[in-house]
This record gives C-alpha cells, sequence and structure tokens, in this order.
C-alpha cells in the first residue's frame, strides 16, 4: 500500500449513517456525538468521525486496515485508498498464484488470469483482493464472478497426481515452477499476451529455468506479496478456489469431511480413513511427502 496520508476523508451517502453506527459498535468503538457531526468512534489506533455534510474522516496508526478491510468494500463501495497504486496500471497481463501447498489433505491448484485494462477496473469495482483475505463462502462467490468474465486457466493435481510429480521433481517449488509455467503457457497461447506478474514463491531462477526449458516468450515479473496486484489477487481467488471445490469432492468420494491445513484435526481425520479404508487411502487423498504423513 502507498504512503499513508495521517487523516483520510471522504463523502459518503448519509442514508448509511445507521450502518455505520451499528457496525462501529459492532466492532468496539465508543461512540460519541461531537457538534456538527452524526457520530465520531474511538478505538486504540483508529478514529472514524461522520459529519452532517456527508464528510467522513478516518485517522490513526491502525486506520490501513480499517479503510481497507470495511471502510472500503461496506461503506464506500470502491478501493481508491488500498489500491491507489493499481489503479495507475491498466497494463494488460497475467497474473498467477497457487493454493493448497500447505494443505496435507487435497489438492494442489495454480490459476492464472488474464485481464486488460477495463478487466482491470471490474476486478477493482468487484473488491478483488488476496483470497486470504475473504472466506471461503467469499472466494466461491467472486470466483463465479469471475470464471465467466475472464481467460484463465487452472491446473488443479489432486493427491494421486501430485505425489506421482512430486516423485519425479522431488522438490515442491520444482513442481509449483512446473504447474505456473504450464499454466502461463496455456494462457498465453489463449490470449497472445506476453507480460505476466507472479507472486514469488522460491528463487527466481526456479521459475525462470522452467520458462526456458519451454521456450515461452513471455516478460515476466516475480514479486514477492505479488498478490497486492489486482490481476495476481483474481488469480489467487480462481486458486482458491479450486482447492476448495477439491476439498469437498474429495470429502464427498472418502465420506468423511476433510479439514484444511496441517493442524491435530487433520490427523485426527487421517487416522478415520486409514481406520476405515486401509493405508492405501493416503496417498489418494493427501500430499505424502508431509511429516504429517511419515508420523502417522
Amino acid at each position: 500500500m502507498a504512503k499513508t496520508p495521517p487523516c483520510f476523508s471522504a463523502t459518503i451517502d448519509l442514508a448509511l449513517a445507521g450502518k455505520l453506527r451499528a457496525d462501529l459498535e459492532a466492532q468496539g468503538f465508543e461512540l460519541s456525538k461531537p457538534p456538527y457531526t452524526l457520530l465520531s468512534g474511538k478505538k486504540k489506533g483508529v478514529s472514524c468521525t461522520l459529519y452532517e455534510s456527508g464528510k467522513i474522516t478516518v485517522q490513526g496508526k491502525e486506520m490501513e486496515a480499517f479503510i481497507e478491510f470495511y471502510l472500503e468494500p461496506e461503506i464506500l463501495k470502491e478501493f481508491r485508498f488500498s489500491h491507489a497504486e493499481t489503479l495507475l496500471d491498466l497494463t494488460p497481463r497475467m497474473g498467477m498464484d497457487e493454493a493448497g501447498k500447505g494443505d496435507f489433505f487435497g489438492p494442489l491448484s495454480v490459476a492464472a488470469l488474464y485481464a486488460d485494462g477495463d478487466g482491470i477496473k471490474k476486478l477493482l469495482e468487484w473488491g478483488v483482493r488476496d483470497s486470504k483475505r475473504f472466506s471461503d463462502e467469499s472466494i466461491l462467490k467472486l470466483a463465479g464472478k469471475i470464471r465467466p468474465a475472464f481467460a484463465y486457466t487452472v491446473i488443479r493435481l489432486f493427491p494421486a497426481k501430485y505425489n506421482e510429480l512430486y516423485g519425479k521433481f522431488k522438490n515442491l517449488n520444482r513442481l509449483l515452477a512446473w504447474a505456473h509455467t504450464a499454466a502461463l503457457a496455456d494462457l498465453s497461447q489463449k490470449t497472445g499476451c506476453k507480460e505476466a506478474l507472479l507472486d514469488q514463491f522460491a528463487d527466481k531462477s526456479v521459475v525462470e529455468k522452467q520458462v526456458a526449458q519451454k521456450k515461452l516468450d513471455i516478460h515476466l515479473v516475480q514479486r514477492v506479496r505479488g498478490e497486492e496486484d489486482l490481476v495476481v489477487a483474481g488469480a489467487s481467488i480462481l486458486a482458491r478456489a479450486a482447492f476448495l471445490e477439491g476439498m469437498k469432492k474429495l470429502s464427498e468420494e472418502y465420506g468423511l469431511e476433510l479439514p484444511k491445513g496441517a493442524s491435530s484435526a487433520v490427523k485426527v481425520a487421517a487416522r478415520a480413513l486409514i481406520s476405515k479404508l486401509g493405508p492405501d487411502v493416503l496417498p489418494k487423498v493427501a500430499k505424502i511427502h508431509f511429516k504429517t504423513a511419515q508420523e502417522l
């Protein structure tokens, strides 16, 4: 995010004053009503004041998060504060991200999304952000909007195929580089786009070697926290949705709700599956190079 100004201000519809009041109370703000205001709320790190004119001001050390995660999506319905830099870059490009690499159960999903200038504006309008900032339900809804409106490629490796490929590559980053490059090649062929941005997950040379082997004529930029870019954020939503849908499919197929992550609940579920179907089930539902598999 760009350098934060000492005070943020905007103008809102006064019909939203009731919602703002209720939301601030729910978030633990102490409310008051100074002269010429409809309300003023304060809590540690942030204060928010709505004036009779409709002007709203926010300030404090924690104002960034309050604006990005509440005020913009719920009240302002635009993201000109948190995505000010993004708005300046309407260059058509492909964004890439992955999901599921840290989850014992379920697939590894890699997504590449293409957006031109109008598409980038649409992603901004829809409130697209890094998938980690959304609930699973919101991810699936957003993915449902993105898929019919944009060109994209998703590669989803269910555990059986994932484990086979991991046995070949012997390294997760090399496997990821292969999957990202395959998605990139497919989407570039579909769209003719030669510009790509990847949320960097390893040393840049790991992906660059795969791109060179594939002989792709693409200008690839790898950036840490690349999901701050709107197109990469859109790709992160598609990747996460593919992972969630894959988890649901496996859960239904094996008759047990498979937990996300690598927590103790994961071990409990894995033991239940092994008890029910035998140890041969594990490579079909889980990434067996995880320490969890060795412990089981």
